[in-house]
């Protein structure tokens, strides 16, 4: 089945959001989303091969991965997550899109451009050298990384369903 990836950064204005996002919690908020805007028909459209495939709770950034054919589903019922569930608290949150691939490998490369810009603004905002030295080593650190992964074109999916 062709499959579309969905990277997504969670935004949250409680610190202790970050400790409770695991790839349960955000799966269930983003089915109980789009069960609340398309109703059982979007549900189980998007059920069928939906899953988090990456997540990392110190960036805040996840992968979500459906089929091809229900990715506007997917996509229009994530401005509706409102909050994330764990271990009986509830931490308001919401999704946002920052870019939809079709393999793991484009997510990627999209990622390393993206945390590229967000230093480079960083680096317009320091106030003395000292600041300004660590966004730099930052940014030499992420831009070397996208250079070495160069190497060939493979398909990054792993082929599990």
């Amino acid at each position: 089945l062709p499959c579309r990836y969905v990277l997504c950064e969670v935004l949250s204005e409680d610190p202790r959001c970050r400790q409770c996002i695991e790839d349960r919690a955000v799966g269930l908020a983003v089915r109980e989303a789009i069960g609340r805007v398309h109703g059982d028909y979007g549900l189980a459209c998007c059920s069928i091969s939906f899953t988090v495939k990456y997540l990392n709770a110190y960036t805040g950034t996840v992968l979500l991965r459906c089929r091809k054919d229900c990715y506007r589903l997917l996509c229009s019922a994530l401005p509706f997550v409102r909050q994330l569930e764990s271990r009986n608290q509830r931490y308001p949150c919401s999704l946002n899109t920052l870019h939809v691939g079709g393999t793991i490998r484009t997510c990627q490369k999209f990622l390393i451009q993206y945390n590229r810009r967000q230093l480079l603004m960083l680096l317009q905002n320091c106030t003395n050298e000292e600041e300004r030295w660590c966004v730099q080593k930052s940014l030499l650190s992420c831009s070397l990384t996208e250079e070495a992964s160069q190497s060939g074109d493979e398909e990054d999916d792993d082929g599990t369903e």
